[in-house]
């Protein structure tokens, strides 16, 4: 879910070489090679719309819409586990809410602990 405007994805589609070329000629139809304008596309060209593993898939057949996603799967150590998310809906679904769950436990800081800043880069 969510979209990456054509600046953002532009030096994957023409330098990279670690993406689908059929996927990449689809992208370049609607993002020029340079200047500012172009179209968005979705983070997860198979279900744009939906929460689901479809986005692991896409990196395992090199359709991976940014750089960095793609890194995920380009013979790291994380292809594992994409290959296990891609392959496993379910799994998928469990550990994305184990994750949620260990987040949601984070303390945050109030108080004399913590503060709210105004601006994130400075002590109020």
């Amino acid at each position: 879910m969510g979209q990456a405007q054509c600046q953002n994805y532009r030096a994957r589609i023409y330098n990279d070489t670690n993406i689908n070329s059929a996927f990449a000629a689809s992208l370049r139809a609607g993002c020029p090679a340079t200047g500012s304008g172009g179209a968005s596309a979705p983070l997860d060209a198979s279900t744009p719309n939906a929460f689901d593993n479809a986005y692991y898939g896409n990196l395992v057949a090199q359709r991976g819409l940014l750089h960095s996603d793609q890194e995920l799967f380009n013979g790291g150590s994380t292809d594992g586990l994409v290959r296990s998310y891609a392959a496993s809906p379910a799994r998928f679904s469990s550990d994305f809410a184990a994750a949620m769950v260990r987040m949601g436990g984070v303390g945050v800081l109030t108080g004399s602990s913590g503060q709210v800043r105004r601006n994130c880069r400075r002590v109020n």
